[in-house]
């Protein structure tokens, strides 16, 4: 894993995990020009650098052309990741997960 990433938005990361753990489909535009990326309607501002960038997630291929649009969902490495990290999560008691949301 690269060490000089930094995760700018933590919650958001272990939530773009959660959802990718349970089957979702993270959804990248090729003309959006930043990072943001939808996953099941949620916009993601900061994690899809970081998902790529640590190799948890790979682009799928839909069968249908969806033209400049580009599906991803996690890796066996991701969902490994994404099982130790949620857990991990759930572990935090509440005013440390609002912390967290809180700070980034």
């Amino acid at each position: 894993m690269p060490a000089n990433r930094i995760i700018a938005d933590r919650a958001e990361f272990i939530d773009a995990l959660e959802m990718l753990r349970c089957g979702r489909v993270l959804v990248h535009a090729d003309d959006a020009g930043d990072e943001r990326c939808l996953i099941d309607g949620h916009v993601l501002y900061t994690a899809f650098k970081p998902l790529c960038d640590f190799a948890l997630i790979d682009e799928v291929h839909p069968e249908a052309d969806v033209g400049r649009m580009h599906c991803y969902r996690l890796t066996p490495r991701g969902r490994d990741f994404a099982e130790r990290a949620c857990e991990s999560w759930k572990r935090l008691s509440l005013i440390e997960r609002l912390a967290v949301r809180l700070t980034g």
